[in-house]
């Protein structure tokens, strides 16, 4: 289990266009935490520890300890506004969490052993269908990413969800089909080497 983060905010009173306007002047960004048995929390975060965690890529899917004016609450970002023009954090949305709690959440996908895959060493692609994958995750145990080995894969293969291994107690979110991951594709120049030798053979036949 990875170490939760601490995050300080500080509770606001005021809501609105304008009172946000006035938290971002004073380099902060506005937020509220929901869910849990409390009502939803107005606060305010300052913008550099914002964007220090934000632009790991992984925000949405890490388990903070809000510090709330001293009070300490688990929550994980579920929606970050942004900036249309500049691309920066202007409001987050946290969803209370306890160490029970299942949570869904997009973990990235990484690749391996591309050396050992029959397919990419005679000159295929790979074709990533998803970059990332919805699981349901204990929010004590996200993963910060799950590894698919091309160990084996050939040409024309597909990487379906089954064949990925994923750790203890986290399942994909969709259950209804097993879904592609990722397909070795042959590269142009395989595919019409591949047809030219058929077509001799065909000529020679």
């Amino acid at each position: 289990m990875a170490e939760v983060i601490e995050l300080k905010a500080q509770a606001r009173e005021g809501t609105g266009k304008l009172a946000n306007r006035a938290l971002r002047a004073k380099k902060l960004v506005p937020g509220i935490v929901y869910g849990g048995e409390k009502g939803p929390a107005n606060v305010a975060l300052e913008y550099r520890h914002v964007w220090q965690h934000y632009q790991t890529g992984h925000f949405l899917s890490t388990v903070y300890l809000l510090d709330i004016d001293g009070k300490k609450e688990r929550v994980i970002p579920r929606d970050v506004q942004v900036d249309p023009v500049r691309d920066f954090p202007i409001h987050v949305d946290f969803l209370r969490v306890s160490k029970s709690s299942r949570i869904e959440v997009e973990i990235p996908v990484h690749f391996v052993n591309e050396e050992a895959s029959p397919g990419l060493k005679r000159g295929g692609a790979l074709n990533i269908v998803r970059h990332a994958v919805e699981l349901s995750c204990p929010a004590d145990s996200i993963p910060e990413f799950i590894t698919v080995d091309l160990t084996g894969y050939d040409i024309g293969d597909s990487i379906h969800i089954s064949a990925v291994k994923l750790p203890a107690g986290i399942t994909p979110t969709i259950t209804d089909r097993d879904f592609t991951v990722a397909t070795i594709a042959g590269a142009a120049a395989q595919i019409s080497e591949e047809a030219a030798e058929a077509a001799a053979a065909e000529k020679s036949e």
